[in-house]
């Protein structure tokens, strides 16, 4: 199966609020620090260059895992990083933190 580089999978903020309600879903905050003590989604791990490597070794690469940053678009990059090391179910929050934050929780 061939994948294409520039292509990663995304979820809407529906989608992503049912996983999350479900409780079946690892995610990520990929925000600077203040960003993420500021305001997260509930249960989100904030994902640094400090704790990658830990978070890499304590997620299955079959889990489901959803990352956000602010708006949508570096997400995408780091979910195709997640996505070329074999990580099955890594998608990109659509609208990031910005369009969850929108939402009625």
């Amino acid at each position: 199966m061939n994948k294409e580089p520039s292509i990663c999978k995304t979820i809407n903020i529906d989608d992503a609020k049912e996983l999350i309600k479900n409780g079946n879903v690892t995610i990520t905050d990929i925000r600077d620090k203040e960003s993420f003590l500021r305001s997260h989604v509930p249960g989100a791990i904030h994902l640094t260059q400090d704790n990658i490597d830990e978070f890499k070794k304590d997620t299955g690469t079959e889990e489901t895992v959803i990352i956000y940053c602010y708006h949508g678009i570096n997400s995408k990059d780091a979910a195709r990083y997640f996505d070329s090391l074999g990580y099955e179910n890594v998608y990109s929050l659509d609208g990031g933190f910005s369009e969850y934050s929108k939402q009625d929780h």
